[in-house]
């Protein structure tokens, strides 16, 4: 397997972990059965509402990939291209996935994770992570507020399949200087969820 490259090992560890090519073996099996499809028309929805860009991700290996976006039509854009690939923890995308996951995957997740400083809003260590996630699980939503780039605030929420597993994420992303001049007129959280819980649903969750 780790000659055809289907699994990465940890030189350290000597332990093995699916590689990004399984991933998108398996993506291909997701775009099969519709995810891009079924999410489409909702983030859609969710992007005329807001008037921002609208993300779709899911998680890999203690990373976020940005699988589909709707742009905003604004002069002025702040978002992460498709294929894009970045740590969960920092993320809105990926905390919104991260908070929902079992104690056991989300260890496994981060055990061992280096807190990067992406910019001085970065969560620095995993205690003030877990009290990040365990808000957002509360919430049912995630604000990250300029947490991987300078100037970019995300909303987001968790999308989950019939086992009401979370698979994915939507989130909106919106400049700050647009999000402190409009948030308040404009409800980026309820939009978020609702697409989110939308898509869910109709993946077969029964999650309310």
């Amino acid at each position: 397997l780790k000659y055809c490259g289907y699994v990465d090992q940890n030189l350290e560890t000597k332990k093995y972990s699916n590689s990004l090519k399984l991933f998108e073996m398996g993506n291909r099996v997701v775009e099969k059965k519709g995810l891009r499809k079924v999410a489409e028309p909702f983030i859609k929805e969710a992007a005329a509402l807001a008037g921002e860009t609208i993300n779709l991700g899911v998680q890999h290996e203690g990373n976020i990939i940005y699988i589909d976006k709707i742009e905003t039509s604004e002069t002025i854009k702040v978002g992460l291209n498709i294929g894009r690939r970045i740590p969960s923890y920092c993320t809105g995308l990926g905390k919104a996935i991260l908070a929902f996951l079992s104690p056991e995957r989300r260890e496994e997740l981060l055990s061992g994770v280096e807190f990067y400083p992406y910019t001085p809003h970065t969560v620095r260590d995993r205690e003030s992570l877990e009290r990040q996630l365990a808000m957002i699980r509360e919430q049912g939503y995630c604000i990250d507020d300029q947490e991987y780039v300078d100037g970019l605030i995300c909303i987001a929420a968790p999308v989950f399949d019939h086992n009401n597993d979370p698979i994915a994420a939507v989130s909106v992303s919106i400049p700050k200087y647009r999000y402190d001049a409009i948030g308040k007129k404009i409800d980026y959280i309820s939009i978020a969820k609702n697409a989110a819980g939308k898509i869910s649903g109709e993946l077969g969750s029964r999650r309310k």
